[in-house]
């Protein structure tokens, strides 16, 4: 884990990339490390909680509905006051829940942002496999889901779908019968859950006219806020959730010109997904702590120096381009770095 000090380096005045040398840094050291983690192997120890009063955020995945093995699905676990909360179930969600030794079962409670499959194609898994035996699995009550409407109709879908898998595993396993059950709770936005000190807070995004409805979310506990703002292009919503958070995790999509005119129907993305320009409005004006990057597309032949180049020219506060597995503990200090 590095402890973060937001030094000159990286408060500078608004200029180049070479002027912020910090957020570049962090991002190698973070990819170099992210693979190094071990998996389950018998009954070994599981992950530990994070320190007392502090909020423990691991970007699961960073990447895009576009298959990636550096950046798997979009996901992101917060941990606080002993509980541990999903956001979005991305592909390969339960492979790095496992590479912190987290059992799927384990999880409290579990947040979806909106319907698109990127978000959502990992659910089928965490689902039943945190059904299963011990260690990665032993989930014997029904797994809460939180989320928007419609969330109802899809979690009657996937028991429909997995009806004869479900009936085998019963008769066969005796796998509990309350574990394979779904406790959902959809609704409007406001506050979803309540629970031990740990506030999450429901808000509206926008995804383009056509995802509606959409969903940031804003954790709160012990007088620290996360903002994670799912997917959208600019908002005012989510600069007035994120003002003053300590941590604001954000989507951005980057697509060179050349991309555009060769296939134009990825004008309809940069309609509906943040800009890195977009995203650094929201970081000026929202003055987060710490601005983090997640669900990042990188397209075409765009990287990451393009995206922090292109940040920087509007936004010149703390800011990190978050790598599968970063996690960054959000208490007195702000610190960032591998599991």
């Amino acid at each position: 884990m590095i402890g973060i000090t937001w030094g000159p380096s990286i408060q500078a005045g608004r200029s180049n990339v070479k002027a912020h040398p910090m957020t570049l840094r962090l991002s190698v050291f973070i990819r170099c490390t992210a693979f190094a983690m071990v998996v389950f192997a018998g009954t070994g120890a599981m992950a530990a909680d994070p320190p007392q009063n502090t909020m423990r955020v691991t970007l699961l995945g960073t990447g895009t509905p576009v298959p990636s093995p550096e950046r798997f699905g979009n996901s992101t676990l917060v941990e606080a006051g002993g509980q541990k909360l999903v956001f979005d179930f991305g592909r390969g969600v339960t492979i790095r829940l496992a590479q912190l030794r987290i059992p799927f079962g384990t999880i409290n409670a579990h947040f979806l942002t909106h319907f698109h499959s990127d978000h959502l194609n990992g659910l089928p898994d965490l689902w039943l496999t945190g059904w299963l035996r011990p260690p990665y699995g032993n989930r014997n009550t029904p797994m809460a889901i939180y989320g928007p409407p419609g969330l109802t109709k899809l979690t009657k879908g996937l028991t429909d779908a997995f009806v004869r898998d479900i009936e085998i595993r019963k008769a066969d396993e005796h796998d509990p019968e309350a574990g394979i059950a779904f406790d959902v709770h959809e609704g409007a936005p406001g506050v979803m859950y309540d629970q031990g000190g740990v506030k999450v807070t429901a808000f509206n995004n926008d995804h383009g006219p056509l995802v509606v409805p959409s969903y940031g979310y804003k954790i709160e506990y012990q007088g620290h806020s996360v903002v994670l703002s799912g997917d959208t292009r600019y908002n005012a919503e989510v600069v007035r959730q994120a003002t003053g958070a300590d941590l604001l995790v954000h989507c951005v999509t980057v697509i060179p010109d050349e991309l555009l005119k060769q296939f134009p129907a990825y004008q309809a993305v940069l309609q509906h997904l943040a800009s890195p320009e977009d995203a650094a409005r929201v970081f000026a004006e929202a003055h987060p702590k710490l601005a983090v990057y997640s669900h990042i597309g990188l397209n075409g032949n765009a990287k990451e120096e393009d995206l922090v180049a292109r940040t920087r020219k509007i936004y010149d506060g703390p800011l990190v381009v978050g790598q599968d597995l970063m996690s960054i503990e959000v208490g007195a200090q702000t610190k960032v770095g591998p599991r």
